[in-house]
């Protein structure tokens, strides 16, 4: 759509129409954008926002990814954060985002970088397979239980819950792939989806930092998945540039990204982790996401990064615009009983707007709209299709729902 807009419109009628709750269509339309007002010498500052960005730590992430990729590829002058929250609450946010770039230092590393590909279209890297990593495969999660017994409990911090009276396993969808562990002895039965490794042998992953990966010969070939663990140092630019130098050398083993944030704070480490790590995913590189903080697991976050860039998906997808003076019923309080009611249906995107003003065309991806058009009256979308007009607020959601399951696309909660 934005490039047929690039054809048949004037550059003012691009810059009304960038709004996208999908960071990766909003990254790849706004460098296409620059690149097009740079051929004809615009030199026009430039705003970003993820304008259906949601709530909590998802409207988070899909903020950060989105806005912080820009950022990081030095475009973008002003930003705006809109979440689904109380408007006290983005301000924080976007001037957590614009920290880094604000208090930005050039280095030599950074200097050398050359841009290796086409940033204006999807690609995954392509790799080897092994095992069930890399290739077409979806990026795999890793998880690691340090300094502690691998029981019952510790596994169900991780998604993955023993039930007694049926005596098996039930497994989240944000359950890690691989869990890494220090015990020497593993006395439980274990659920058959997860592969457990020991501190002792994580083969077939192999640790190498930025510098190793770099040296490593030309058409490099191993049966080995390579984790890159980044340094604190080592921001977006300078992980995309070992993935250059990865295709350069023509060496196709799978990579795992691994970092250690040595943060206090989640929200920054959230905010942090989406565009630096987040935006190397929106470029096509990374073969799966190994987080913590301190040592301890970023399990969910991982899922999420994953989840927003759309290479994994592990639940529901939720589109919501944040409240303004045209929002005629409670945007906070609806998002949340639709949520409630809707939270297990993985892969489904529902759209949530405040107003007929701007929520069809901003909710243009969702599979199902809800969407106000008067005082206490709600209209119902299939895709960008209005299917039911005008019905009372108290009866919405339990219609959105009748709707969903017209259209083959509701499971019953679990």
């Amino acid at each position: 759509e934005f490039i047929r807009i690039c054809e048949d419109h004037n550059y003012h009628d691009i810059i009304l129409s960038m709004k996208s709750s999908n960071p990766l269509v909003m990254v790849q339309a706004y460098r296409l954008l620059v690149n097009k007002m740079d051929a004809e010498n615009m030199a026009y500052p430039l705003h970003l926002g993820v304008t259906e960005a949601g709530e909590g730590e998802d409207g988070r992430i899909k903020s950060a990814l989105g806005i912080g990729t820009l950022l990081a590829d030095g475009l973008g002058d002003t930003i705006r954060v809109s979440l689904t929250e109380e408007p006290e609450f983005e301000m924080p946010v976007a001037l957590k985002l614009v920290e880094p770039f604000n208090n930005f230092q050039k280095n030599n590393i950074a200097d050398k970088i050359q841009f290796n590909g086409n940033p204006f279209e999807y690609h995954r890297r392509e790799t080897s397979q092994i095992d069930d990593i890399g290739n077409e495969h979806p990026p795999i999660v890793i998880s690691e239980i340090t300094d502690k017994k691998l029981n019952e409990a510790n596994l169900s911090k991780l998604g993955f819950n023993y039930l007694n009276k049926l005596d098996k396993w039930s497994i989240s969808d944000q359950a890690p792939d691989y869990l890494i562990h220090n015990s020497k002895e593993v006395s439980i039965s274990l659920p058959g989806r997860l592969k457990l490794l020991s501190n002792y042998n994580i083969n077939p992953f192999r640790l190498l930092s930025r510098e190793d990966i770099i040296s490593l010969p030309e058409n490099y070939n191993s049966n080995e998945v390579i984790v890159y663990e980044m340094d604190q140092i080592d921001n977006f630019q300078i992980a995309r540039s070992v993935f250059f130098t990865l295709n350069e050398k023509h060496i196709k083993n799978p990579i795992i990204i691994k970092k250690d944030y040595n943060l206090d704070s989640i929200e920054e480490i959230q905010i942090l982790a989406s565009y630096e790590i987040g935006g190397l995913f929106l470029d096509g590189f990374g073969d799966g996401l190994w987080l913590s903080q301190k040592g301890e697991n970023l399990n969910e976050l991982s899922f999420n990064i994953l989840q927003a860039t759309r290479t994994r998906i592990s639940k529901t997808e939720y589109i919501s615009c944040p409240s303004c003076g045209r929002t005629l019923f409670d945007l906070q309080e609806t998002t949340a009983k639709i949520r409630a009611k809707t939270d297990h249906l993985k892969g489904v995107k529902i759209g949530i707007m405040g107003c007929i003003v701007n929520g069809p065309g901003e909710m243009a991806d969702a599979d199902f709209g809800y969407v106000g058009t008067g005082e206490n009256k709600i209209s119902l979308y299939k895709g960008q299709e209005v299917v039911k007009k005008n019905i009372p607020s108290k009866n919405a959601v339990e219609s959105l729902i009748d709707l969903i399951k017209e259209n083959g696309a509701w499971l019953e909660p679990n």
